[in-house]
């Protein structure tokens, strides 16, 4: 399979057309991003980490019946993926209290919520993807009531299959953020999960292993990455 036009650009991943019109390419880059573009920089070689990460998690997803826009594979940095409408709601789901939960309503960070909060945001950088509720998506036209119901209970069974597989590696599953599409009638997740797109701390001494090192001049920012995916594959 090889790549045709160049259907986007992103912050983190091209994507391209390929022969067939239900497939794409997704390529990652070692782009980095935070404060929705206003901090850019590079990661040495995130995108090769990020693939590897998100196809090995795709594939665990997968295997519990969770279905994904992934194909296989291509390349270190290349993933053959279906071509999806994506849907322009970005699902956050959070287990400990970080980030924009602690600012917004005064969590004390790292405290552990008793029951996952899932979140819908608006998927445009123009507006610096606002958070929103059920009544906003389907005023906007970006997804029914349906779709949105299946985006939640869908966030939840990723959320409890991905915390059990972390925690066995020796990472709590802070949160993340999930994008999905429509493809054929159904609904795929789409896009990455990778150290970009969630928070990782270490089990027992909390050190963040995250795109948070980039984004707060933590240093270590490679490393962190690395250890993330040296943990993720290591029981291949």
């Amino acid at each position: 399979m090889n790549k045709t036009t160049q259907l986007y650009e992103g912050k983190a991943k091209k994507v391209f057309l390929t022969e067939n019109p239900d497939l794409v390419i997704q390529e990652f880059k070692d782009d980095a991003t935070a404060f929705n573009n206003k901090k850019k920089g590079t990661i040495a070689e995130k995108g090769i980490v990020n693939n590897a990460i998100s196809c090995k998690l795709f594939t665990l997803l997968e295997s519990q019946g969770i279905r994904t826009h992934l194909v296989e594979k291509l390349s270190e940095r290349d993933m053959l993926c279906r071509h999806l409408d994506i849907i322009k709601v970005e699902v956050v789901v959070r287990n400990i209290a970080a980030g924009s939960l602690v600012k917004r309503y005064g969590f004390p960070e790292g405290t552990v919520l008793e029951k996952p909060i899932v979140e819908l945001y608006l998927k445009d950088d123009d507006l610096d993807d606002p958070l929103m509720n059920e009544s906003h998506a389907v005023a906007l036209g970006v997804a029914s009531l349906d779709e949105l119901s299946v985006l939640k209970n869908r966030a939840e069974a990723i959320n409890a299959v991905l915390k059990k597989f972390f925690a066995e590696r020796k990472l709590k599953l802070v949160d993340f953020k999930l994008e999905f599409g429509r493809h054929k009638g159904e609904i795929l997740l789409g896009d990455e999960i990778s150290p970009d797109t969630c928070r990782f701390w270490d089990l027992e001494t909390n050190e963040k292993m995250d795109k948070d090192r980039f984004r707060f001049d933590l240093g270590g920012v490679e490393d962190a990455y690395s250890e993330v995916q040296k943990r993720v594959l290591e029981l291949d």
